[in-house]
């Protein structure tokens, strides 16, 4: 009995994992929004923040990488919610080698890092000033860990608890509907 309750008790601890450490998610200031580091870094520099959206770019360099990201508020879950506006782009760079094959364009992505001040860059035909944050840690998801997927029976339209009248009572309160693009 009592091996049923540790495994039991081990599969809910692991259920509940979170994608960053412990010690990076305590040293984040969860008062600092987007928008204020978008309007003015400056007063944040040396603070850690917790942003995430798509990936936009990424540029490697003899200093080490730059990801050019479009911001999107993130979920309870630390996945970008593409549903929400976006606040702008920022620049989160890394001293570190980042391969273009696993942070391709259009990934989401979330990161903890410290806030750096601001760099202005050219942005098609324009200067766009954006955010720095340097990179502490980063998490790419993966399209399946990212995007929910509903099962296709659910669509099949004899199906009652679904059918036309959209998703079905015992349906998991909150849980979004997202599509790959």
């Amino acid at each position: 009995m009592k091996l049923l309750i540790s495994a039991l008790a081990l599969l809910l601890i692991a259920g509940c994992a979170h994608v960053f450490s412990e010690t990076a998610s305590r040293q984040v200031d969860s008062t600092i929004t987007f928008d204020q580091l978008k309007s003015d870094a400056k007063p944040f520099i040396g603070k850690y923040v917790k942003v995430g959206g798509i990936i936009a770019g990424l540029k490697n360099t003899e200093e080490g990488s730059q990801l050019e990201i479009v911001q999107f508020k993130l979920g309870s879950d630390d996945i970008p919610d593409e549903s929400s506006a976006s606040g702008g782009r920022f620049l989160a760079v890394t001293p570190d080698y980042l391969d273009n094959m696993v942070y391709k364009t259009g990934r989401p992505v979330a990161i903890i890092g410290e806030v750096r001040g601001m760099k202005t860059l050219p942005l098609d035909e324009t200067q766009y000033t954006y955010p720095l944050v340097s990179i502490s840690e980063i998490h790419v998801w993966k399209k399946s860990e990212a995007y929910y997927y509903a099962p296709p029976y659910y669509y099949n339209p004899f199906f009652y608890p679904y059918s036309w009248y959209g998703p079905p009572y015992w349906y998991p309160y909150g849980y979004r509907y997202r599509y790959w693009r």
